[in-house]
């Protein structure tokens, strides 16, 4: 028997690779090439036999169910799924009845499956928001969603957790298809930080995920750092914001999101507050969402304002003017985008708050 040389032995462990890491349709162009890549390391995507990958195909049900059963490591064990249309032979059974059993997935009225079906973006919606963990919602703003949808709530969860913002036109199209490539990216945006920040608005104040901003408050250092915490004194948490003192010790969790109309920071699970209204303009004024606030009012756009992290020339000056029945002071306050809130100071010059370091 012929022996194989080191080179030909290392060619064809690439040979075998290839469908992985270089499918034949997929270049590093593509717009969604690192999430799908992302996931096709984890083994939660795979490509087709003839080494391509597909991903402006529509992605179907029983796709689907295979991706997010492979991401929970559910048992792929062929057996009866209790839909008609999906026996024990379909080869993503398993996954399915497995799924349905964790609630992830669900059939239609009729009782069917329907596992060649591609499936729609509100259906997207239903699966993200019972696979991840999202303790907050965001107000929908979106002109095709609205409250009386069953889809609402899904898309408040995962528009809250930066999965999807939808598109520039403000709708969501829950109708349309959704691409492989598509989930690939919201399932990536459900897991990883670094992909969440993909899922902003055109000029966004959404603070880099990936990073740690140090501020000097009233109350001392503060570091907010974007992390995974499972559960919270009895909650579930998530993707939170968790704000550490100077020694270490937690200080509490927060939340930022934005949509097209603002940005809100707050506390999971309790009230939050609007920072910014859109679109950024002098004049802008609002109340905030909490009972003990006063009317904020966008006072200056493209301010010049120090901070002992570094200068920005590009901030918007918010003033909160002092209100004894809402039993707040008077303060200004500096937005940054790719920042958020950078400086705050008392209308007596105190400095309360200022972005120190980003690490």
């Amino acid at each position: 028997m012929k022996k194989l040389s080191l080179l030909a032995i290392m060619v064809l462990m690439l040979g075998l690779a290839f469908p992985v890491e270089g499918a034949s349709d997929l270049p590093e162009s593509h717009g969604f090439y690192e999430e799908i890549t992302y996931l096709m390391d984890r083994d939660v995507l795979q490509g087709y036999p003839d080494g391509t990958m597909r991903p402006d195909a529509g992605v179907t049900r029983a796709e689907a169910a295979i991706m997010v059963g492979r991401l929970k490591e559910f048992d792929d064990t062929p057996r009866d799924t209790g839909f008609p249309d999906v026996p024990a032979s379909h080869k993503a059974s398993g996954f399915i009845a497995a799924a349905a059993e964790a609630q992830l997935i669900e059939g239609y009225p009729d009782g069917t499956y329907r596992p060649e079906n591609t499936i729609t973006r509100a259906e997207m919606a239903f699966i993200l928001s019972r696979l991840f963990i999202v303790p907050f919602r965001a107000d929908v703003s979106f002109t095709d969603v609205s409250p009386k949808m069953r889809v609402y709530e899904p898309v408040q969860k995962i528009l809250a957790a930066n999965i999807t913002n939808g598109y520039p036109d403000k709708t969501f199209r829950p109708n349309a298809t959704v691409t492989r490539g598509q989930f690939s990216a919201f399932l990536a945006r459900g897991l990883e930080p670094e992909f969440k920040n993909d899922a902003t608005i055109a000029d966004s104040f959404l603070r880099d995920k990936t990073k740690t901003y140090v501020y000097d408050t009233e109350f001392g250092i503060e570091r907010h750092t974007y992390n995974y915490v499972p559960s919270r004194n009895g909650l579930e948490m998530g993707f939170i914001w968790s704000i550490y003192r100077e020694d270490g010790s937690l200080l509490t969790d927060s939340v930022e999101f934005e949509t097209h109309e603002q940005y809100t920071f707050g506390l999971p699970y309790s009230e939050s507050y609007t920072e910014l209204e859109y679109p950024v303009e002098v004049g802008q004024a609002w109340y905030t969402d909490t009972l003990y606030a006063a009317p904020r009012e966008i006072t200056g756009t493209g301010v010049t304002v120090e901070t002992a992290h570094q200068t920005f020339t590009n901030a918007v000056e918010v003033t909160v003017a002092t209100n004894s029945e809402f039993m707040e002071d008077g303060h200004v306050y500096y937005m940054v985008e790719g920042f958020g809130e950078v400086k705050s100071v008392n209308l007596d010059g105190t400095v309360t708050k200022e972005l120190i370091d980003v690490e």
